[in-house]
């Protein structure tokens, strides 16, 4: 008994090494960027508050500043969910000094749209909606497209990818976007059948020492409220924030 007694009073004195005296792991810290379109901004915070992230917001005209070296310094990632049609010369500078660093980027729904007279943009995210005439392999293509409130199916291209792992093919209304360019070079992540829209609706792409995904998806509270595309846009900023 008196052993008994000894082994008991061992075993409890031991440390434990469960999950819960494990460190919590920090949470990256990503700049989100807004401006040069309307949206929801009650519910995008709703949905910005389930994301495994801490963030600062800016706005334009202000985001350009907070691209400068000493200021993107202390993100790990930037979420574009902005539309701005031009972009300064030195922000062009700062903008691509910080993909050199390193820095992640998610380029979402409406940023898709942006920058129509900066060519590099499309190389960055891998495509873009044209509000104007625009020309593939020497052919003239008419304006891109957009269609509100469209119930269409999203089919996952490669369910190994850390952005799209564990999610299975859903259905989402949301905004379809027709019409787009999208660069061959990209890796495809998710598509659709859906007429109106193009033929992928998120890809992964790499320029400079940056990982970037681009998602088309995230019009409003329809999509943002999806559990899936919940999904994808964490394990996207959790992926290109390393």
């Amino acid at each position: 008994m008196k052993c008994l007694v000894i082994i008991l009073t061992l075993c409890l004195s031991l440390p434990t090494y469960g999950n819960e005296n494990a460190p919590a792991k920090k949470k990256p810290r990503i700049l989100l960027i807004t401006g040069g379109h309307d949206y929801d901004k009650n519910r995008f915070t709703k949905l910005m508050e389930q994301l495994p992230v801490v963030y600062d917001h800016v706005e334009h005209p202000n985001a350009y500043a907070m691209l400068k070296p000493e200021n993107i310094a202390k993100y790990d990632a930037v979420m574009l969910y902005d539309m701005p049609k031009e972009i300064p010369e030195e922000a062009q500078r700062n903008f691509i000094a910080m993909l050199k660093a390193g820095k992640g980027l998610v380029a979402l729904h409406h940023a898709f749209c942006s920058y129509d007279f900066w060519p590099e943009y499309v190389k960055i995210i891998g495509g873009r909606y044209h509000h104007y005439p625009w020309k593939k392999d020497g052919v003239e293509q008419p304006v891109s497209k957009y269609k509100h409130d469209v119930e269409f199916n999203v089919r996952v291209e490669d369910s190994k990818h850390p952005v799209t792992k564990g999610v299975a093919d859903f259905r989402i209304v949301d905004e379809a976007y027709g019409g787009t360019e999208i660069l061959p070079t990209v890796h495809s992540l998710l598509s659709t059948d859906e007429p109106s829209n193009g033929p992928l609706v998120c890809w992964a792409n790499r320029y400079e020492k940056s990982n970037i995904v681009t998602l088309t998806l995230g019009h409003d509270h329809l999509a943002w409220e999806n559990p899936s595309f919940i999904r994808i846009l964490s394990q996207a900023l959790l992926w290109v924030a390393k």
